[in-house]
């Protein structure tokens, strides 16, 4: 009976995972939908992550880093779900949905991005669409942030030619 009750009580490091994934689930849904374009899949892996997450929560070392450690945690199950899809890269990924209401389907943007090699594709994401620090985004993708910021200057060199290529005028 004790072992029962023991395994309800939560630890602070729990709690304070459950907390983050509660407060940010839009943001990790939106990420993982703008690599899939599935809602279902997306769903899928926004609820795998935070499984994997909460099922780890006794690995995180700092409290004060729980956040880019769960976007790091998402963003793995993302790449996980891609190869179990068989896709060699994330553009080659197919949208399934109909009827399917997203401001970022079909334009010219999303489809430059889409074109980008994954990690290119996350630091944009991450730094533009979720508003995070280059040092966060370092963090979550495991990399000096000397490296993202380069990474993301000619990520978006890159973009900003898939944008000329498409006749994009500003």
């Amino acid at each position: 009976m004790n072992q029962v009750f023991s395994r309800e009580r939560k630890t602070t490091n729990e709690k304070l995972i459950e907390g983050i994934l509660l407060e940010k689930y839009n943001s990790y849904y939106r990420m993982a939908l703008s690599y899939t374009k599935n809602e279902a899949d997306a769903a899928d892996i926004v609820q795998e992550g935070a499984y994997r997450a909460i099922r780890m929560a006794g690995s995180l070392k700092d409290p004060k880093f729980a956040s880019t450690w769960i976007y790091r945690i998402m963003m793995n199950e993302i790449y996980r779900s891609m190869s179990r899809a068989g896709a060699t890269s994330l553009d080659a990924i197919e949208y399934e949905g109909e009827g399917h209401e997203d401001r970022y389907r079909d334009t010219d943007l999303e489809r430059a991005l889409d074109s980008l090699d994954k990690k290119d594709q996350a630091v944009i994401k991450l730094r533009y669409f979720e508003e995070m620090t280059l040092n966060e985004i370092a963090r979550i993708l495991d990399e000096n942030e000397n490296t993202v910021k380069s990474r993301l200057y000619r990520s978006l060199k890159k973009l900003r030619a898939k944008m000329e290529e498409s006749g994009y005028d500003r």
